[in-house]
């Protein structure tokens, strides 16, 4: 059986509070977060990853798509951008071709 999504997230939470360095939990703990619908507490956790690990592209990524989905476009932009320039810096040239898509499609308003 598989365990709830409550389960996962508590998991998730006790994990990143005894370890916040850890890139990949905080990662998995902020998506499990905007599955679950808590947007903010999404946000929270890929503005720390991000924070702390700049390096870490899939972050940006994910800000952008969530930020974008709750219509705050110019922070979207931003998160895009840092994304890829993150992207470019690590020469993870397809990560930084889905952002460029991502952006465009947001606009310029």
């Amino acid at each position: 059986m598989s365990k709830s999504p409550d389960s996962r997230r508590q998991k998730l939470e006790a994990f990143v509070a005894a370890n916040p360095a850890d890139a990949f939990a905080r990662y998995g703990l902020a998506l499990e977060c905007a599955n679950s619908g808590d947007h903010e507490a999404a946000l929270g956790h890929l503005r720390e990853l991000v924070s702390r690990h700049p390096g870490y592209v899939a972050g940006y990524q994910q800000l952008g798509i969530l930020l974008a989905k709750l219509a705050r476009m110019q922070d979207a932009r931003r998160a895009f951008a840092a994304g890829i320039a993150a992207a470019q810096k690590a020469g993870n040239a397809h990560a930084r071709d889905e952002m460029q898509a991502a952006l465009d499609s947001l606009g310029t308003g």
